[in-house]
């Protein structure tokens, strides 16, 4: 049996270091696709079986994703499965920052999102899977994450669109939504990770608002994302599937 190629975007850390992971695992031939060229070939390297390839990628221009285009087809040919886990912080007030700054986000994960899928799904055979992950910040306000929450919800819209457009090629396209994830973006630019502070067990812990009482592990998510890649997940198209221990049904 041919082995599935899985294209993994921000496979160098967190959820999709954990993803790539666990296709290969699976017996999967990977390419991991980053703007962290030392990262990727460390994960790359550390993959099981054998075949595996990472490339270097900035998804802000579209001249390096076209390379990655090349570069899959040069190598896999057409692929099975995309995988979009390239997600940046972004905290900056929607009124006292600097439009760059809050603009970021957008630029990267929803206009990276964008790109690449209108570049690389025309590689994908046909009966493939998109699958975007996104966040439950698609659905709640935080202070000095709107920009964020912007991009990552338009992401689950432009997804639902494009399961309509693919659906005629047999192509299914999902989006994953994590909670609090014990991943490198849990940290803040202080080097603090949030999941280890006061104010996240007073708040989620303590009081009940997460009800499993734990941040996820990336290879919670990385397991789901498997499940809509698989020949069970066959009659799933356009929906977005929620792992956050319980976090969105409180309040």
């Amino acid at each position: 049996m041919e082995r599935k190629k899985i294209i993994v975007l921000g496979g160098s850390s967190g959820i999709g270091k954990a993803t790539a992971i666990r296709f290969a695992k699976e017996g999967c031939q990977v390419m991991i696709a980053s703007n962290d060229k030392l990262g990727a070939e460390q994960v790359r390297d550390s993959l099981a079986g054998t075949g595996h390839y990472s490339v270097y990628v900035d998804v802000q221009f579209e001249e390096e994703i076209l390379n990655l285009s090349k570069q899959i087809s040069s190598l896999f040919g057409e692929f099975d499965v995309l995988i979009n886990s390239i997600g940046i912080p972004v905290n900056q007030s929607i009124l006292g920052s600097e439009f760059d700054a809050w603009d970021a986000g957008l630029q990267v994960m929803l206009y990276g999102t964008i790109k690449t899928c209108r570049m690389l799904v025309p590689l994908m055979k046909n009966g493939g899977r998109v699958i975007n992950i996104t966040s439950i910040h698609a659905f709640r306000a935080e202070q000095g994450s709107s920009g964020y929450a912007v991009a990552k919800a338009a992401i689950n819209q432009f997804t639902r669109s494009l399961a309509l457009e693919l659906a005629p090629r047999k192509i299914l396209a999902n989006t994953v939504a994590p909670g609090f994830i014990d991943a490198p973006l849990a940290r803040n630019e202080f080097g603090v990770n949030e999941l280890e502070t006061t104010w996240f067990y007073d708040n989620y812990i303590k009081y009940d608002h997460l009800p499993l009482k734990r941040a996820g592990r990336p290879e919670e998510v990385a397991g789901v994302i498997h499940f809509l890649a698989g020949p069970d997940a066959s009659y799933i198209t356009g929906i977005n599937l929620i792992v956050d221990g319980g976090l969105t049904i409180t309040f």
